[in-house]
């Protein structure tokens, strides 16, 4: 079998050195586009999302799967937004968004019903998926922003607004399976 080489052979560009670089289709674009800033932000909740994979690869084997699956679909976004809608690029579709909405259903059934608003936190697990959860919520915020001013694929605001309800979910999992009690915000503290 013959060696693919490297997609990705060259680090240093220097384009970066004064604020641009080049979106998918060649066009150069300043690093502060509303473009760049939402595949920005895809790029950091995967990077959160990895500190979650690796605490859950031992003792939450499904879930470690599931954040893998998730990982591979956070590149498929940022390649959808890094990418023109005229040009070919792999794109967030319906199947994306519908295996976000099955893992939701799946948690949800082993949840109580919430009852007030919880504080994030618990085991630290839960507490990384509650920061991931706020890192996809600006994510989301972001590509919002950027489809007010660029044609995007509209799937993405929908696959963003559903993984945010996955890692609530899944945050309350993580505390209820360690036996953390959920901590409900108080409005009466002055």
């Amino acid at each position: 079998m013959r060696k693919k080489p490297p997609r990705i052979n060259k680090v240093v560009t220097k384009v970066g050195d004064k604020g641009y670089t080049y979106i998918v289709g060649g066009t150069k674009v300043l690093k502060s586009s509303s473009r760049i800033e939402a595949y920005g932000n895809v790029d950091e909740l995967n990077s959160i999302l990895g500190i979650i994979v690796a605490k859950s690869k031992n003792n939450y084997k499904k879930e470690y799967s599931m954040l893998k699956i998730i990982q591979n679909d956070l590149f498929i976004a940022g390649a959808d937004l890094a990418t023109p809608l005229n040009n070919q690029a792999p794109r967030i579709n319906e199947h994306h968004i519908k295996n976000l909405e099955n893992w939701i259903e799946n948690y949800l059934q082993q949840l109580s019903p919430l009852q007030e608003f919880i504080l994030p936190g618990g085991s630290l697990i839960a507490a990384f998926t509650h920061f991931a959860r706020t890192i996809t919520r600006r994510t989301e915020r972001s590509i919002v922003k950027l489809s007010r001013t660029n044609k995007i694929n509209p799937l993405l605001i929908v696959y963003f607004n559903r993984l945010s309800d996955l890692l609530f979910v899944l945050a309350r999992y993580f505390n209820l399976k360690n036996k953390i009690p959920e901590q409900y915000c108080s409005f009466n503290n002055q």
